[in-house]
């Protein structure tokens, strides 16, 4: 198949969907697939990453509020590009405006809605469920929910990458919703990895001895991934038990988490670790992995340490929460830190004694069954009437 991604979110710069562009690109021709990402751009620009893969970029503006990125304005520019591309199979990896252009294309070609974002969790539900009840929060967004269900209709597959997505937009009325769960890179993770003189170097860091827990937290610095209240729990539980933290993490959030730290000596502030043997060691050597985004579309981390045999303390709603089944971590309420703080003692007082590795899919996986599903719909479409 000649498979045509419209992708709005692309950045040369990275974040997690040039790194499901760069797999997707690397993997669907080995497969058999050829994979266009086409992206807004400051001009026109074709990239050739392969014989079978290229991305293409048109010209459009920039996104006002985040300069790393652009916006399709012109529909009828990004009509006639697709048509020219003659796509087998289009994909479109944005809820919002660029899926309705998509939508709206005249061509044949079956095509899918990726939810590579979850707009309702990481804006409305974690801004208003404070004051009001989520169905509150719903009616008052019923517009954008009629969005969603006008899209599932257009589209002959809506992707999401953790049931609790899923879940929520079919009840919501979405049709064609599907899971696919997302990979992890294939033979990186493992418990094997732990390292007992990293944690004692790691703990050291944080002031604290090899007796003590370590939890590790990895993730963008940004409101939605809420380290300010991951801050409160942990520094909550530690009353209760010696437990040293570490965060790898960059963004724009930075000085309002170093202020919640303010000094505390056992949670310690870290960039991103890039080298990738090298972050899955120190993943591997935690206690646990604890997060704080109840807006996940999937959670890379939480799939990595349950890998890594490392359990997870994940908020009860969203993708994170897919991980903690089957026994690999424990859930708190989403947005609370004493339910954290409690869901953290709980699971390190009942640490196993053996790391053990939970099945996860790999990159690969994923890839395979979903292209199997579009040629699947593609056969569908071509059946006679």
């Amino acid at each position: 198949m000649r498979i045509v991604d419209v992708c709005a979110f692309y950045s040369p710069w990275g974040g997690g969907v040039k790194t499901y562009v760069e797999q997707k690109m690397r993997i669907g021709p080995e497969l058999g697939h050829e994979i266009i990402i086409l992206a807004p751009g400051d001009r026109h620009e074709v990239i050739e990453r392969g014989p079978m893969a290229r991305i293409i970029t048109i010209p459009e503006p920039r996104f006002p509020l985040d300069r790393k990125y652009w916006y399709f304005k012109d529909e009828a520019v990004l009509h006639a590009t697709i048509s020219e591309l003659e796509p087998d199979f289009l994909e479109v990896s944005s809820p919002w405006r660029s899926a309705s252009m998509v939508a709206r294309w005249p061509g044949k070609a079956p095509r899918s809605l990726v939810m590579h974002a979850d707009p309702l969790s990481a804006y409305a539900y974690r801004w208003f469920e404070p004051i009001m009840s989520r169905e509150s929060i719903d009616r008052r967004f019923e517009p954008f929910w009629k969005h969603l269900r006008e899209l599932g209709t257009s589209f002959d597959r809506v992707v999401c990458a953790s049931a609790e997505l899923r879940e929520r937009l079919e009840a919501g009325g979405v049709e064609n919703t599907v899971l696919h769960p997302m990979g992890i890179e294939a033979g990186l993770f493992s418990p094997a990895r732990r390292s007992a003189a990293l944690r004692r170097r790691l703990l050291d860091l944080c002031g604290l001895p090899e007796s003590a827990k370590l939890l590790i937290g990895v993730g963008r610095l940004s409101p939605e991934k809420r380290w300010p209240m991951i801050v409160d729990a942990v520094a909550a539980a530690s009353t209760g038990l010696p437990i040293g933290m570490v965060i790898l993490g960059g963004g724009g959030q930075k000085t309002r988490i170093l202020k919640q730290i303010a000094g505390n000596p056992h949670i310690k502030l870290l960039k991103p670790e890039k080298d990738r043997l090298k972050f899955a060691t120190i993943l591997a050597s935690a206690d646990a992995l604890i997060h704080g985004c109840e807006a996940e579309t999937f959670c890379m981390a939480g799939a990595e340490a349950r890998a890594s045999g490392v359990p997870v303390i994940v908020p009860d709603r969203g993708g994170a929460a897919d991980h903690a089944r089957g026994g690999a971590g424990v859930t708190y309420r989403a947005g609370s830190a004493l339910s954290a703080a409690q869901a953290t003692l709980k699971l390190l007082h009942n640490l196993p004694k053996t790391p053990q590795p939970a099945e996860t899919t790999t990159t690969q996986g994923h890839f395979e069954g979903l292209f199997a599903d579009y040629a699947q719909v593609l056969a569908d479409k071509m059946l006679p009437a």
